[in-house]
């Protein structure tokens, strides 16, 4: 389809660079791994028995035998301490992928701006992915709280495997012939996490709730998830005028600062306390980048359409989509109430996204996205939407977090000729990761320049951008625009048997579903127990973080 986004899940053609880039390039790659010495017959129930016990339901066993084989006492070892040996190995070889990232950047200066800002990414992804796994080891460590932290691993695991996936997605548009001296180590790592993830799935969760995914989660105080701090619900249901903020950020001076991304810089790193950063009323053109040391920040504005941050880069203007973002968040806790984020690069300028987000427990509040394609980038791990408005033409919702929205409007708006508006590309790689968007009581509508030029564009509801894609639309209001078939292919059959799609008591003209696709994948539903799994208490275990953020929020389907 002309104009629609260019993510393959199979190789690039390669186009060569000099013979003196192969050559040394090759020097880069890993050397084979040596055959190690037939194990003495006593044993063979350690290096084969237990290994294959294991690795059992592991999308990648052969990798997983042979990883696990090469612990020492492995007969001596709980599963926890198996899959916490294999996540050090995982661990070594990001590190290794790191270096060798590195060293492509100091050899070769002459490659081309886009090919060094996917490196770029690639090395923020991977120093990401040690951090997700060490976390993840943490939580291991304490093999009696392993099932209650069941969640919690998922979440990090799914987080590891998304980055390496996006790290690749960064040489789509590469003419260069760099992707193959990095790609076979990335590919590794994922499956490496995926076989960790399939482990994760034998430890057993006892919970005395039924029909609920994460009954653990599922506790409310005071009306809110009782994850959110008692100041920080507060802070979300006060006035903007009565919030006392730690800095100011204003254009005419009268602030602390005048740019958002000075502040962002003033807050203390890696810290336990909220710091609530307020933008006063006005335009700031910037690209705000608050990293994984910036923990607990809050952003509050003045509100949708009076506090904008914008920024216009896109991937025809050589920037890779993960760093096209005008604002991308990774440290954990983050909240923004009041703001409007935008990418006004326009609809010729393929994806350009207004804000990222690899932040988990990340909250957002009566907050509005606004692009064209890949408007907002839910990258990875937590994150909940609140009565926030979303505009965009292609994919405009799309990555691999684990995202509820509730009570938001969706609207597409008029695309380029030729092409078409699909409201979501969903990313989840692997049937054991916990991620997918789910969309909750949502308004599904045409933006005001569609709605005059209605009859020339299809719009559907989503697509698979990965294999394992999921999304859910639950009593949700879907206006007319929507496509009687719902639901549009990425490439002829792929993704249609493995996606999970379902739609479940829609409501409005473009909720009618007598013509909908007929793929293995989706279904209609009208099966509670099967869709209580994405609300936000059993999806994203908000009672445990949210109700401190003072968001309105419900943890049920309708309360």
């Amino acid at each position: 389809m002309h104009h629609l986004r260019k993510r393959p899940k199979i190789f690039l053609t390669l186009i060569p660079l000099s013979a003196l880039l192969l050559l040394t390039l090759s020097s880069l790659t890993k050397k084979p791994i040596q055959n190690r010495e037939t194990p003495q017959r006593i044993h063979i129930y350690n290096k084969i028995q237990i290994p294959e016990s294991a690795c059992e339901g592991t999308l990648y066993p052969d990798l997983c035998v042979s990883t696990i084989s090469t612990f020492p006492d492995l007969h001596r070892k709980s599963l926890p301490q198996i899959m916490s040996a294999a996540i050090n190995v995982t661990v070594a070889e990001v590190k290794a992928s790191e270096s060798n990232c590195t060293r492509i950047l100091r050899r070769f200066p002459e490659l081309d701006l886009l090919e060094k800002r996917a490196l770029d990414d690639c090395l923020e992804l991977l120093d990401d992915t040690v951090s997700e796994l060490e976390n993840a080891l943490s939580d291991l460590a304490n093999i009696k709280t392993t099932a209650k932290n069941k969640n919690d691993l998922q979440t990090l695991l799914s987080g590891a495997m998304t980055n390496q996936y996006t790290c690749l997605d960064g040489f789509a548009f590469s003419k260069e012939k760099i992707r193959p001296y990095i790609e076979g180590r990335l590919v590794n790592i994922s499956h490496h996490v995926s076989n960790i993830l399939a482990m994760l799935n034998k430890i057993q969760k006892t919970t005395s709730f039924e029909g609920e995914a994460f009954p653990e989660y599922g506790k409310m105080k005071g009306g809110f998830p009782k994850w959110l701090s008692r100041r920080d619900r507060r802070l979300l249901q006060t006035a903007v005028t009565d919030i006392v903020p730690d800095v100011v950020v204003a254009k005419d001076g009268s602030g602390n600062f005048t740019t958002v991304g000075a502040a962002v810089a003033a807050a203390k790193n890696s810290s336990t306390a909220r710091f609530v950063i307020y933008i006063k009323e006005g335009a700031y053109f910037e690209y705000v980048d608050v990293d994984k040391k910036k923990t607990n920040l809050m952003f509050v504005g003045d509100g949708i359409g009076k506090t904008w941050i914008k920024g216009n880069r896109s991937v025809v203007d050589g920037w890779t989509t993960f760093r096209s973002s005008t604002v991308a968040v990774v440290g954990t806790g983050f909240i923004a109430k009041g703001i409007s984020f935008e990418n006004y690069a326009g609809p010729s300028k393929h994806q350009a996204v207004a804000l990222r987000s690899g932040a988990d427990f990340s909250a957002f509040y009566q907050c509005s996205f606004v692009g064209y394609q890949d408007t907002l980038y839910v990258h990875s791990l937590r994150q909940f939407y609140s009565e926030c408005d979303v505009y965009g033409t292609i994919d405009f919702i799309f990555g691999n977090a684990a995202v509820v929205f509730q009570k938001c409007n969706l609207y597409a708006r008029k695309p380029n000729e030729n092409q078409k508006n699909i409201f979501t590309a969903q990313g989840r790689d692997d049937p054991n990761q916990n991620t997918g968007i789910s969309i909750l009581n949502c308004k599904v509508a045409a933006a005001a320049d569609l709605i005059p030029v209605l009859s020339s564009f299809k719009t559907y509801l989503g697509r698979p951008w990965k294999e394992y894609s999921r999304t859910v639309f639950l009593l949700s209001q879907m206006e007319s625009l929507i496509d009687p078939a719902g639901w549009l292919e990425w490439s002829g059959d792929f993704a249609l048997s493995t996606l999970y799609y379902r739609e479940y008591k829609n409501r409005g003209p473009g909720s009618n579903t007598t013509a909908r696709v007929t793929w293995p994948g989706y279904a209609v539903t009208t099966n509670e127990t099967e869709v209580m799994q994405f609300t936000v208490g059993n999806f994203i275990q908000g009672s445990q973080w949210l109700t401190s953020y003072n968001i309105p929020v419900y943890l049920n389907l309708t309360s």
